[in-house]
């Protein structure tokens, strides 16, 4: 039976970061829960469908698949066979994959796998509901988040280094109607576990915000 760490939280509070700095680390297996639903998002904006048919989602499903594969040590996102990993992060995908994450269908078609591999492995899981819902049995459980206009700032700086143009008001704007449709989908919810431990990186940094993660795990 593997050892689990269960990270959540809402968009933009660094959860792939330090979840990768956490297992490596600890030399657990990070899982980013996130990256195989932005895997089917790309699926379904390759198919041209509308986040809100719901039945054309459900379809779509039927023939993608959305694997995790390991290279040097670096995790890889493939869509149908082919390596997809640099196309997932974009603001696009990412508003595909937070509208279509809470329909049924889409959430099975990925649960199992997730499961499946920390049965399996030590696995660092993280995601808006690793706690509460696919892996409600972790060892240990973090609910990871930082104020709105901090989130916001961390994007705007990431975007900026990469030399996309952006707008930081836009961004926070996209950030809160996230957080809504996250806090509120009827499905599997963000919100932090009952036994979660509430960690606030607003005012802390990326190594220390590790450090006491890394505290928690055996």
């Amino acid at each position: 039976m593997g050892y689990n760490v269960a990270i959540d939280g809402p968009a933009g509070a660094g959860k792939s970061t330090i979840a990768k700095l956490v297992a490596k680390e600890k030399g657990y297996i990070y899982v980013d829960t996130g990256a195989m639903y932005r895997g089917l998002a790309v699926h379904f904006l390759r198919k041209g469908i509308n986040a809100d048919d719901r039945s054309a989602v459900a379809d779509a499903c039927a023939d993608a698949e959305v694997t995790i594969g390991y290279e040097n040590g670096a995790q890889q996102v493939y869509l149908n066979g082919g390596n997809i990993t640099d196309l997932i992060r974009g603001e696009e995908v990412g508003n595909m994959a937070s509208r279509t994450s809470a329909i049924p269908e889409v959430r099975e078609k990925l649960l199992e796998l997730q499961r499946s591999l920390a049965r399996s492995h030590d696995v660092v899981m993280d995601g808006r509901d690793i706690g509460t819902n696919i892996l409600p049995d972790a060892d240990v459980k973090v609910y990871l988040t930082a104020s709105v206009q901090t989130r916001a700032k961390r994007r705007f700086d990431e975007l900026q280094e990469k030399g996309v143009a952006c707008d930081l008001k836009e961004i926070e704007r996209d950030i809160r109607e996230r957080d809504e449709r996250d806090m509120n989908r009827d499905i599997a919810p963000l919100k932090q576990a009952e036994d979660a431990v509430l960690i606030d990186s607003s005012d802390m940094t990326i190594p220390e915000v590790t450090a006491e993660i890394c505290r928690l795990c055996r």
